[in-house]
């Protein structure tokens, strides 16, 4: 997954709580509940199901958890320790995915995000958009070691150009996943690869080459798969997107030095900066980029108005109209149609008082004012100036950065298309990705603290007896930690722990592990909407895991071909006799 800063604290000591009096049917009791439950939400609320019921599903799954512990001596304080431990191990990631939402912004209102689509469209052409897209993510996260940074920057853009294409977003997102986990699972610099052979007993090189035999293959079966889906794209799109460009180009300064901003994060990761150093240097760049070369945008976007207030002492007289557009920043007002009225019937206005400020994609220099002649009773009661100052550009871009930062932002293009594809949520649009993970980890932290993750590892590991036995209850030990704990740490880090010893006496070496670890535990974890990676890809990359899941062809083709391997013996190291 991510390269620095986002693991837990020394993962390799990771206690993993054993609970003698609970069995293997009160372990279950907790996930059958919660796949009955989540089932039956999804049916329910379709795609809305992660807007916040499937949240709550979570917290309802740890509650059977949680009665199911109290039956088997757990107290809750005890519960209550491990689901803090399991929160607090996801801060780093927390705080990446408000990163990733603020520099989506300063992306986007910056060109940067617009720039790599327009090039982009004129470069990738459906046919080989979408096996490009796998090569791509994969050398960029092979350098970084990570698929978060490679999803938050050059994931996005190529999220957007096969949007301009007419390429199923869900396809785009599967090749994207399909190569950015590849790099991660190979790169010597991310800390999955680390943390799986350190898990085994091996040894980091030595894993990473027995990892290549089954990733290899895996990863030339997904490119042949995505080549043949290239072909069956309506290459039609290509000769549609000369309009398109040319409606980027008018609402954007479109510029290859932009690509100094994503090439410096790049830079950044490569050097081992920490991913939050890399991402904010990348946010604020990206705002200074949109100072220098996007006024426009910034007018469009961040012009305010400095409007007189009603001064106290006619406040019982009169009010600004609330079915007009009465929006404040302090006492900065948001362009739009402002109206005086009186409070009372016996109170009247001399003239109609309306401000009209208008939105400008350039400098406002007209001061508006308005004479405001209170009457009670056809007798003057007061009369004051109503003025509205342009703010300058300054003011105009810090609205403009900001809130790109943090809230939704919208540039408007003459092409619906665009209009869809240039818009942000800003930190604000993570929020909702960061209120599931958390969830999920209350859910994880009490199955882990009553001992069911413990029993259901060493259940499945006494179903068999053989070598492939023991290679697929090692696999399905990763995806059911995945769905269960919904972390990905913990799908390494429990059967690590739990198969080390059975692999050494059935004479196996530990790199046999290591790269099951990682065939069945690293790559999958993106498949499960309420796993932290899952989450977390679905939230940056804006497409659903249910829609992305079929096309992630190498994350779920890598426990198949670790499996195959297995049965047919093939790249199987055995233990060297001392």
């Amino acid at each position: 997954m991510e390269s620095q800063n986002i693991t837990p604290t020394d993962p390799q000591n990771e206690e993993i709580i054993e609970n003698k009096e609970l069995n293997i049917w009160e372990a279950v009791i907790p996930i059958m509940a919660l796949v009955a439950m989540l089932a039956f939400n999804v049916y329910v609320f379709g795609d809305d199901a992660l807007s916040g019921s499937n949240q709550f599903i979570l917290l309802l799954g740890a509650a059977v958890a949680a009665i199911v512990g109290f039956f088997n001596k757990v107290s809750y304080k005890q519960m209550m320790e491990e689901v803090a431990k399991n929160v607090k191990s996801t801060t780093g990631a927390l705080l990446i995915l408000l990163m990733v939402g603020s520099l989506a912004g300063t992306w986007l209102v910056s060109g940067i995000i617009p720039s790599m689509i327009y090039y982009g469209l004129q470069i990738l052409n459906p046919t080989i958009f979408l096996a490009a897209c796998v090569v791509i993510c994969a050398v960029i996260s092979i350098a970084t070691g990570s698929s978060w940074t490679t999803s938050a920057t050059v994931g996005i853009a190529l999220i957007g150009i096969g949007s301009a294409l007419d390429i199923s977003l869900g396809m785009t997102a599967g090749a994207v996943l399909s190569g950015a986990y590849f790099g991660d699972k190979m790169s010597p610099l991310s800390d999955t690869t680390n943390l799986a052979p350190a898990m085994a007993g091996g040894e980091l090189f030595s894993h990473i080459k027995y990892m290549a035999y089954t990733t290899i293959p895996t990863i030339i079966i997904t490119l042949i798969v995505f080549i043949i889906l290239g072909f069956t794209q309506e290459t039609s799109g290509v000769a549609d997107t000369a309009q398109m460009l040319t409606d980027i180009q008018k609402s954007f300064n479109i510029s290859p030095w932009l690509f100094l901003v994503p090439i410096t994060v790049v830079f950044l990761i490569v050097k081992k900066t920490s991913p939050l150093i890399a991402l904010l240097t990348g946010t604020l760049l990206g705002g200074v980029f949109c100072l220098i070369l996007q006024s426009e945008i910034i007018w469009q976007n961040g012009l305010r108005y400095t409007v007189t207030k009603i001064p106290s002492e006619y406040s019982e007289y009169i009010e600004w109209d609330t079915n007009y557009d009465v929006r404040s920043n302090n006492n900065y007002q948001s362009p739009g149609k402002y109206v005086l009225k009186p409070k009372t019937q016996d109170i009247t206005l001399l003239n109609e008082v309306v401000l009209d400020l208008p939105s400008s994609n350039k400098k406002v220099n007209q001061l508006f004012k308005e004479k405001v002649i209170i009457r009670s009773k056809n007798e003057v009661v007061g009369e004051y100036i109503l003025q509205a100052k342009p703010t300058n550009y300054i003011l105009s871009s810090y609205f403009t950065i900001m809130n790109a930062m943090t809230v939704d932002t919208a540039i408007e293009t003459a092409n619906p298309k665009l209009n869809d594809l240039f818009s942000s949520g800003g930190m604000s649009g993570m929020l909702g990705t960061i209120w599931l993970i958390v969830c999920a980890m209350v859910f994880g932290g009490v199955m882990d603290a009553i001992g069911a993750l413990a029993r259901i590892s060493k259940a499945l590991l006494n179903l068999f007896d053989s070598v492939f036995g023991l290679f697929a209850s090692t696999v399905v030990s990763c995806l059911a930690l995945n769905v269960t704990a919904s972390d990905q740490y913990l799908a390494i880090v429990v059967p690590g722990r739990m198969y080390a010893k059975a692999f050494k006496d059935k004479g196996l070496a530990p790199e046999n592990l290591s790269r099951t670890l990682e065939d069945s535990g690293t790559v999958t974890s993106v498949l499960i909407p309420w796993n932290t990676c899952g989450a977390y890809q679905s939230g940056v990359l804006g497409v659903p895991v249910v829609d992305y899941f079929f096309f992630a062809i190498f994350n779920w083709l890598s426990p198949f071909m670790t499996l195959l391997f297995a049965a047919f013996r093939i790249k199987i190291k055995q233990l060297v006799q001392d």
